[in-house]
């Protein structure tokens, strides 16, 4: 029985013998007690005044002194009006952790036998992964951590967008301007390779429409839909759908490429995947569906022969799904990946990591499923979240002003090899390989910590430079807690100390008191499970990082205060050490979920 069930049970006991009635225990409502007051645990004692029919203050001090009575969890408390301060008894904090330590799952829940499927990434095969897909993924793949560390079956999944009028606009400007170049004649990964031939595509077409504008005085829309390369791009494009072998074999060609640049970035970013679909192989099912949905009256045709579907019942309006000249559109292409999946899978909950831009979309795509007939079309999550922005303005990919992963990711290592160089430089006997290892391990941490820890619903601004700092709410410094903490622990391994023995540090308690900072340890470490929970149904990785910071805060509170390895008492210095190692794998276990690792040393 946890500590707060055990305090329930005695409100509700309480409550009865008072004032004569019976409560539930959703009815006691328990927090932690807020700063600068006395007290461990706090009782909001508003919801039984009007049966006691007493002010507040009496109610709390009445409920108070029969929680001492009973002995055991409550040594003394204090009322301040309607809330009641609760000072809890060192051997129910020690009992408390000492379960914690014996716990080598702590935190997770117990498996639900259910599957989550969670998309994320969803990269276009005409450009590399730039930051915008950084937040995407880090955000995606933290999801899937932590839904499993709340008992739920996770399938990882990633939809690739590999064909479509903008795959067609690398393809062509290769063909034009390339010369055969590959990655290997070039030096560069193959989805840079590609990356480039979009923006010139872009260049060229941009002249064009300039062109038009100046010399036929065309308007801007009319210029961009006669330039010639748009033309040509839409007709590889209609190549493309029809199967022709030479538009095929150069699509397959370039997208390989793209795929192996792809693998490098995901590889360094700590991102997997169970399954891969493509767009490729799923926009002919949805096809299917459009199709069939057309003969059942739920979708109409117009004049020209595009496919429409009309929403205004709903609230929103009408609905492109096929072109005229009968190619697919994004929202086709999702209605045959939904139906694939469910049949790859026996999804439970499905859900789209996906940016707030899209949100109409995936109102439009749970309508269509639902009158398609598909039972999970209503079931869908689609995790929206904000954009990232840069000092100097959004990120356009056409023009080649974005902030490219692998670069992002290059430099942020960098940037932690020359911050950490100092600290690095005082460890003995650490070659160079393994210096270079710190630094990844903490210049991407420091990435995926100042990422995730913004609130995912709200658009954020990136700096790399406060990103990095080993001091405040960043990676760096909760890794460097984590780092001391290996250190006291190497120390004490040297030293002979019991430092992993929790039976024994816990078990013979009638002397051991705690100081108010051990007792903000244990709590602390007893709040992870209901953190995890709570980022599980909120999908919201930054709750972790919140508590992984204010875990790293306590204990750096707790160290500056008091010594470990040097405090003279036998059995409070076994109980410390073993408490500053359960802090160490919390903290890890913690920022794991964010796709974190920790260095040993720093």
């Amino acid at each position: 029985m946890t500590l707060e069930n055990i305090i329930t049970a005695q409100v509700r006991r309480a409550v009865k013998e008072l004032y004569g009635v019976n409560i539930n225990d959703s009815d006691v409502q328990l927090q932690k007690t807020r700063q600068g007051y006395e007290g461990n645990m706090t009782i909001v004692v508003f919801p039984f005044v009007k049966q006691a029919r007493k002010a507040p203050a009496q109610v709390a001090d009445e409920i108070g002194a029969k929680l001492v009575e009973y002995g055991g969890a409550v040594t003394r408390y204090n009322a301040v009006q309607g809330f009641l301060n609760l000072v809890i008894a060192d051997d129910c904090w020690l009992a408390m952790f000492d379960e914690i330590a014996a716990s080598k799952r702590f935190g997770e829940a117990e498996a639900n036998g259910k599957l989550m499927m969670v998309e994320y990434s969803s990269p276009n095969t005409n450009k590399p992964l730039h930051l915008g897909h950084v937040r995407n993924n880090l955000l995606g793949s933290s999801i899937a951590r932590i839904q499993e560390a709340n008992g739920w079956k996770v399938i990882k999944t990633n939809i690739v967008n590999d064909r479509g009028i903008h795959i067609c606009k690398s393809m062509l400007a290769w063909l034009k301007w390339g010369n055969g170049e590959t990655p290997e004649t070039a030096g560069k990964k193959g989805d840079h390779l590609i990356g480039d031939y979009y923006v010139l595509f872009d260049k060229h077409y941009r002249a064009q429409v300039r062109q038009l504008m100046e010399e036929q005085h065309l308007d801007e829309d009319t210029a961009k839909r006669e330039a010639p390369l748009i033309k040509e791009a839409q007709a590889m494009l209609l190549k493309w759908e029809q199967a022709d072998p030479e538009v095929r074999a150069l699509w397959e060609k370039m997208n390989n490429w793209v795929y192996a640049g792809f693998d490098e970035t995901y590889r360094m970013m700590g991102v997997s995947f169970d399954k891969i679909y493509y767009e490729s192989n799923t926009y002919l099912i949805g096809k299917k569906e459009v199709e069939r949905g057309l003969k059942e009256g739920l979708f109409y045709r117009r004049d020209d022969g595009s496919v429409w579907a009309d929403l205004t019942a709903d609230g929103l309006d009408e609905k492109l799904l096929l072109r005229t000249d009968g190619t697919s559109v994004y929202m086709t292409q999702d209605i045959g990946t939904a139906k694939l999946r469910y049949e790859d899978y026996p999804i439970d909950k499905m859900v789209y990591v996906v940016g707030n831009e899209q949100e109409y979309h995936f109102k439009v795509l749970s309508i269509l499923l639902d009158r398609l007939g598909f039972p999970f079309g209503k079931e869908l999550v689609h995790f929206s979240y904000g954009m990232v922005e840069l000092p100097n303005g959004k990120m356009k990919s056409r023009e080649g002003t974005v902030v490219d992963a692998d670069d992002l990711m290059a430099q942020m290592i960098s940037d932690a090899r020359e911050v950490s160089k100092d600290k690095v430089l005082k460890l003995t006997g650490i070659t160079e390989d393994e210096q270079q290892e710190i630094a990844r391990k903490v210049g991407l941490g420091a990435l995926k910590y100042f990422i995730l820890k913004v609130d995912p619903r709200k658009n954020m601004l990136f700096n790399p430079e406060e990103s990095i700092d080993f001091n405040g709410n960043t990676g760096p410094f909760i890794q460097y807690t984590y780092a001391r903490i290996r250190s006291l622990e190497r120390k004490a391994e040297q030293s002979g100390a019991t430092a992993f023995d929790y039976k024994s540090a816990c078990s013979n308690t009638e002397h051991l008191t705690l100081n108010s900072k051990e007792v903000a340890l244990v709590q602390r470490l007893s709040e992870y499970p209901s953190v995890v929970r709570q980022a599980g149904q909120d999908f919201s990785p930054a709750l972790i990082c919140n508590y992984a910071y204010a875990l790293a805060q306590d204990f750096n509170s707790f160290y500056h205060d008091y010594s470990v390895l040097n405090e003279p008492d036998e059995k409070l210095r076994s109980f410390r050490i073993s408490l500053s190692s359960v802090v160490a794998r919390t903290l890890r276990h913690a920022v794991a979920l964010l796709g974190i690792e920790m260095p040993d040393r720093m």
